[in-house]
C-alpha cells in the first residue's frame, strides 16, 4: 500500500470514527434526555449517516477473503446498522475500538502493556466476545420486539430484558400479550443460557489466570533457591581452595 493512499485511508477512518462516536452518543443521549431520532433534523442526520455505514459494511464485506470470519468480527457493526430504531446506532462504538486496535494506538500512546495483554486475551482468546456478542443480540432483539409488542419504550423493555436475561426479575416490567409471553419465554432460554456462558467463562478466566500466577510464583521460587544453590556450591568451592592454599603454605 502506498504512502499516499495510506493517507487517505487514514482520513477515512477518522471521519468514520467521528460518526460512529457521534452517532452513538446522540443515541446514547435518549436514555436521559426525550430527544425524538425518528424525525427532524436528527432524524435526517442519523438516517444519512445509516447510509453511509450500510455502504461502508458492504464495500469492507465485498473485499473480505473469509466472509464467515467477517460477519463473526462485525456483529457489532452489523447491529449498528439496524434500521428499526436510531438507538442501535450505539453499537457503532464498537468501530471507533476496531480504529484503535488496527493503528495500535494504546501502544503509540505508550498505554500498551501487561493490563492491554490481559484484556486482549480475555476477550478473545477466551471466546468472550462472541458470546458477548451474541447475548447483546438476543437482549437487544427481544427488547425491540417486546417494546413494540407491549407498546412500552425501548429503554423500558431493554431494562425488562437485563433483569430477565439476568433471573433477577423484578416484576416492575412483564408481559400482557400473548405474543410478549412468547418472547420473554424464548429470552428465558436462550437468554439465561448465554448469560451463564458469560459469567461462567469470566470466572474461569480468573481461576485459571490465579493458577497461573501461582504456577509463575512458584516457578520463580525454584529458579532463586537454584541460583542460591548455585552461589553455596561456589562459595564451598572457593573456600576448599583457600584452605588448600592456606595448608601448603603451611607445609612449605
Amino acid at each position: 500500500m502506498t504512502r499516499k493512499l495510506q493517507k487517505w485511508l487514514l482520513i477515512y477512518q477518522v471521519i468514520i470514527g467521528g460518526l460512529a462516536l457521534f452517532s452513538s452518543g446522540i443515541a446514547f443521549s435518549t436514555f436521559f434526555t426525550h430527544v425524538n431520532l425518528l424525525s427532524g433534523t436528527l432524524g435526517i442526520f442519523m438516517n444519512s449517516v445509516l447510509g453511509i455505514f450500510w455502504i461502508d459494511y458492504l464495500v469492507r464485506f465485498s473485499f473480505s477473503k473469509n466472509k464467515k470470519g467477517f460477519l463473526i468480527d462485525n456483529s457489532f457493526d452489523m447491529l449498528g446498522l439496524v434500521p428499526l430504531h436510531p438507538i442501535f446506532a450505539i453499537f457503532r462504538i464498537e468501530r471507533v475500538i476496531r480504529i484503535i486496535r488496527y493503528y495500535h494506538l494504546f501502544w503509540r500512546l505508550g498505554l500498551d502493556g501487561r493490563f492491554t495483554k490481559t484484556v486482549h486475551r480475555f476477550f478473545y482468546a477466551t471466546g468472550f466476545v462472541y458470546l458477548l456478542y451474541v447475548s447483546v443480540v438476543i437482549l437487544v432483539l427481544s427488547a425491540l420486539l417486546y417494546s413494540i409488542v407491549e407498546k412500552i419504550s425501548l429503554a423500558n423493555a431493554l431494562w425488562w430484558a437485563i433483569t430477565t436475561a439476568t433471573t433477577v426479575g423484578y416484576g416492575d416490567v412483564f408481559p400482557h400479550t400473548a405474543i410478549g409471553k412468547i418472547i420473554a419465554s424464548i429470552l428465558m432460554i436462550g437468554g439465561i443460557g448465554f448469560i451463564g456462558l458469560l459469567t461462567s467463562t469470566i470466572t474461569g478466566f480468573f481461576t485459571s489466570n490465579n493458577a497461573n500466577m501461582e504456577n509463575t510464583d512458584l516457578t520463580l521460587l525454584l529458579q532463586k533457591i537454584d541460583d542460591l544453590s548455585d552461589q553455596v556450591s561456589q562459595l564451598q568451592k572457593e573456600v576448599s581452595k583457600s584452605k588448600k592454599k592456606s595448608h601448603r603454605k603451611k607445609k612449605s
